[in-house]
């Protein structure tokens, strides 16, 4: 057994797609790694490849847009049969030059650890791993992440990782590591108590433009189009004075004022949850903004968790609506009704949110969705003082309309999940037209 603690490289891979924009997109598993193996006495280095901060790339203002921001990004070739997508291609993050010389500063690994997200990212996480085994040739590469776990096979097949793992990469780190580099390290804390780990590594970015924030994991729900129930089989919580002493921690320390909520079911069982953490923020008096690029679910939402929510500083809200073709969306969820959906709109407004910070995802693009379905559903959100947001469908494996979706594409969308990509909306019926998909966003923007 190897008694000296291995170095070990954690990077976040480039992106290739149509369409890439930092909407607080933070490799937050990634970063818990590295807190955990930090933790327990390994050395840690991090590469950021989608870094907007890098010392080589255009400097951009981290307090801008509440953190957001847009990626470099460089042209490269469409995947084959996406040639005939009237948009160009592109690696986004930064340039592979930058990229040789941060590995070239780093310390020599014991093991790398790559992770993934949207499944038909995975070119740019196949480049990511090519150009680390020509630095560090020999040196196992292990690949987690959702693209990971949703796509194993491919992933195993394709990626160019010597092992992939699905599922929670924490639960079996320690696994991989005495397989891997015969150090065994110890548990120091228990893996199954999320009140236990440590805050996530976000101090080995460049630049804190904000922090993402995970009160929770799982969903207790089953939506037909989402897999975080796959992904996140149990639906588990941490304590409210646990977040609030993390939001707290990376204000006092870091300065940080801007907090990404990055939960699937953040208001659930609110008077358990959400309601003592917003109590507790207005209480600290600190004068933080909040952000739910994930949506929330409304059924839960009242005039006093809408007042709670507005105090606590809730910046950017955004509600999981997805249609409200309320008499077929059953096949769909069960997270929301006409009612709920119109009470808790004018709850919100007499809080104090507007169209600028209130905002619904309306899903386009659903496997025999008409266009119709979506426009009905831009104007019943307009009505109803809230801004639509459209949000492209992207077929997942392992979901409830992953069938529907297989069964409708114009791609093969089984074979390779590069097909998946919502920017050429894969299930689309016929008659569509990216005409039809401008005028949509057009009614969505216009007042």
């Amino acid at each position: 057994m190897n008694t000296k603690a291995p170095q070990i490289l954690l990077t976040n891979p480039w992106i290739h797609d149509f369409a890439a924009y930092d909407f607080w997109a933070k490799p937050l598993g990634l970063l818990t790694l590295a807190a955990v193996l930090r933790g327990h006495g390994m050395g840690v280095s991090y590469i950021d490849c989608l870094d907007r901060f890098h010392p080589e790339a255009p400097p951009q203002d981290p307090a801008a847009r509440h953190g957001r921001g847009p990626y470099h990004k460089r042209r490269i070739p469409k995947p084959p049969g996406l040639f005939d997508i009237p948009r160009h291609f592109s690696r986004y993050g930064i340039e592979p030059p930058w990229l040789d010389a941060d590995l070239e500063a780093v310390p020599p690994p014991d093991m790398i650890l790559v992770t993934s997200l949207m499944t038909y990212w995975y070119p740019g996480v196949r480049e990511t791993i090519r150009r680390l085994r020509g630095r560090f040739p020999g040196v196992p590469v292990l690949l987690g992440g959702v693209y990971a776990t949703l796509c194993t096979d491919h992933a195993a097949a394709h990626a160019g990782a010597d092992q992939v793992v699905a599922g929670d990469g924490v639960e079996s780190l320690f696994r991989w590591i005495e397989a891997f580099t015969g150090f065994r390290p110890q548990w120091r804390f228990d893996p199954g108590d999320l009140d236990a780990y440590p805050y996530p590594a976000v101090d080995l970015q460049r630049t804190i433009g904000y922090i993402p924030l995970l009160t929770s994991r799982g969903c207790p729900l089953a939506c037909a189009y989402c897999a975080s129930r796959y992904l996140e089989p149990r639906h588990r919580t941490r304590r409210p004075d646990s977040v609030v002493e993390e939001i707290r921690f990376w204000y006092d320390r870091h300065g940080v004022t801007e907090f990404v909520f990055y939960d699937d079911a953040l208001l659930i069982h609110p008077e358990r949850h959400i309601v003592p953490i917003l109590k507790g923020v207005i209480a600290t008096r600190r004068p933080v903004r909040f952000h739910t690029p994930n949506a929330v679910h409304i059924r839960e939402i009242d005039g006093r968790l809408a007042d709670l929510m507005i105090r606590a500083g809730f910046e950017t809200l955004r509600l999981g609506l997805e249609t409200t073709v309320f008499d077929r969306r059953w096949a769909l969820d069960r997270k929301v009704d006409e009612r709920q959906f119109r009470e808790a709109a004018a709850c919100l407004r007499c809080a104090g949110f507007n169209k600028e910070r209130l905002g619904a995802y309306l899903l386009a693009g659903l496997p025999g969705q008409p266009i119709s379905d979506v426009e009905r559903s831009i104007l019943t959100v307009k009505e109803s003082g809230v801004r639509p947001v459209v949000a492209h469908y992207t077929p997942i494996p392992h979901t409830a309309l992953w069938p529907a979706a297989v069964a409708v594409s114009r791609y093969d969308i089984a074979s390779d999940p590069v097909y998946t990509n919502n920017a050429v909306f894969p299930c689309m019926p016929e008659g569509f037209s990216w005409e039809a998909l401008t005028r949509l966003k057009n009614l969505a923007r216009g007042d």
